[in-house]
């Protein structure tokens, strides 16, 4: 059996960012989080108890530790609800589209967070 993570294409690391997440139509604005797990140059797992459904395109920014504001579109690929058994509520986010500088300056941060993990004992 495979797991989903052995699917993903791009390496993940632990990153806790605020970020400014609305739809496509721009009805919806909220201010959420980026899960303490699962980002990389290709998306994240956004946590929220506000969520969009699979399929849904959004607009997103968050501004990295180094200042640099990322503006993606991101479009939902995984949803995951509150059923009170320790999942965590909220959303895997693709990132549909992302400059070359945006991509280059998450691989920094990803890269950046897999030397710190290897630092700590």
């Amino acid at each position: 059996m495979t797991s989903s993570s052995d699917k993903r294409r791009h390496e993940r690391r632990p990153v806790e960012l605020p970020i400014t997440v609305s739809d496509a139509a721009n009805r919806v604005v909220a201010i959420i989080q980026f899960s303490t797990a699962d980002m990389s140059i290709g998306g994240a797992f956004v946590r929220s108890q506000l969520l969009f459904e699979i399929g849904e395109v959004l607009s997103l920014q968050f501004e990295l530790p180094d200042g640099h504001v990322i503006k993606a579109g991101g479009k939902v690929v995984r949803v995951s609800r509150d059923t009170g058994d320790d999942v965590v509520p909220g959303m895997g986010v693709q990132f549909i589209d992302l400059s070359d500088a945006d991509r280059d300056a998450l691989q920094e941060l990803v890269r950046a967070a897999r030397a710190d993990r290897a630092r700590r004992p």
